[in-house]
């Protein structure tokens, strides 16, 4: 399973990077479906993410607020912060019992950790395919949503 999140990373990597070819106004525009923009997607990607995998960790929930992350460039290194701390849980805790229940503190119920991770991975790629869309309405190539061929990096890389 950590390979998705690594394949997640990578993708999320090259949309923060595309984002940065396009025209602002694009990036900010108001868009039907999904959760507003290309640049509020991806902030929300982050902070889903990030918001779960605390959870598991049985952190408490750290909000992130939008306003704080005004540029892709503070995109881009909220991304790679948020990742790190993700990145060291996965190499400090290379086996974790997939069934053990995590209620977090913004929810009513509790879920295994495994669905929690299928859930956190599935998202990302649930708004992938609608920065596709967008990127295509715009007349731009979007970027590759394949697994197969990709150079993928390890978890641990990210750690450097």
């Amino acid at each position: 399973m950590i390979n998705l999140f690594e394949y997640n990373w990578q993708v999320r990597d090259e949309w923060l990077n595309w984002c940065e070819t396009i025209p602002e106004e694009e990036l900010f525009k108001r868009r039907v479906g999904g959760v507003n923009s290309f640049h509020f997607t991806l902030f929300h990607i982050i902070e889903v993410e990030y918001s779960w995998i605390r959870a598991i960790q049985e952190k408490q929930d750290v909000p992130i607020n939008y306003k704080d992350y005004p540029s892709m460039e503070s995109l881009q290194s909220l991304s790679k912060d948020c990742r790190l701390e993700i990145a060291s849980f996965f190499v400090d805790n290379p086996t974790f019992d997939g069934n053990k229940q995590i209620q977090p503190e913004w929810e009513k119920t509790s879920f295994s950790i495994q669905d929690i991770l299928h859930h956190v991975i599935v998202h990302e790629v649930h708004h992938i395919g609608q920065l596709s869309i967008w990127a295509r309405e715009i007349g731009v190539e979007p970027i590759s949503a394949s697994f197969i061929d990709r150079d993928m990096r390890e978890v641990s890389d990210y750690l450097e």
